[in-house]
């Protein structure tokens, strides 16, 4: 039987599913009110946290969703992202345009990834 873990759980959502050796993450968003680069940054700190948290990091993510509340900051997002990521490790990847959950967020990030195998 294939095991499912949730972690950090609510009624409405977990912010960490494991299935298999496969971790999903809930969407990641900076502080409301911030500039595009601010938030995303501070998604990708989340994300990061909660990598760890599910016995994982950022270069085991198998891919990610982007959601930008405007196309237009498109440029600026990928500044950030750019830097993030080690040469090598970077994820596939969609971005898109959505509205998002509040009008002050302007960077959304949906992840899954791979936990690391038993050396």
């Amino acid at each position: 039987m294939t095991q499912i873990q949730r972690q950090f759980t609510n009624q409405r959502m977990s912010k960490i599913v494991i299935h298999n050796e496969t971790i999903y993450l809930c969407g990641q968003v900076g502080v409301a009110g911030t500039s595009v680069a601010e938030q995303t940054a501070e998604a990708l700190r989340r994300t990061e946290t909660l990598l760890k948290e599910a016995g994982s990091d950022k270069n085991h993510i198998l891919q990610t969703t982007v959601w930008l509340a405007d196309m237009a900051d498109f440029d600026e997002m990928n500044q950030v992202w750019d830097s993030w990521f080690e040469d090598g490790f970077a994820p596939a990847r969609a971005c898109g345009e959505a509205r998002l959950a509040s009008p002050e967020l302007k960077v959304e990030l949906l992840v899954t990834a791979a936990k690391p195998g038993e050396s």
